[in-house]
């Protein structure tokens, strides 16, 4: 098997608005963001602790940041689609899997969310 190497993200906190909500519906009260980059091994085995040996995604964390408070959304699949194409711009990302889930859904409790994996030419396809 070929080595693979990804950089995850997990349940990060995102500041945004998403969605339109009638009176008695249930309002989110968070959007959590899971992200998993696929990312060349050579990335993460390295002969020497440098910075400039790895890729360094806080840049890519600021601008997800940036487009998730930069407008009102509609659906999440728009603001899914805006971080896809920020992570294509990246030439060191070569697959992603993004989740983007709000939470409560009912009764003040479970978690709603829509998942979606690239590999690397539907990745590129969308820069």
């Amino acid at each position: 098997m070929k080595s693979q190497a990804f950089i995850e993200l997990r349940g990060i906190k995102i500041d945004t608005k998403i969605g339109s909500y009638g009176p008695g519906a249930v309002r989110p009260k968070e959007h959590l963001l899971d992200l998993t980059l696929g990312i060349d091994p050579k990335l993460v085995l390295i002969d020497e602790d440098s910075m400039h040996k790895v890729f360094d995604y806080d840049p890519l964390v600021i601008e997800i940041q940036r487009l998730a408070g930069d407008q009102h959304y509609e659906t999440q699949e728009r603001l899914m689609t805006r971080i896809v194409s920020a992570c294509a711009q990246y030439a060191e990302i070569v697959s992603l899997e993004i989740c983007l889930r709000k939470t409560p859904v009912l009764n003040d409790s479970g978690s709603l969310g829509v998942r979606l994996y690239l590999d690397h030419a539907t990745l590129q396809a969308n820069k």
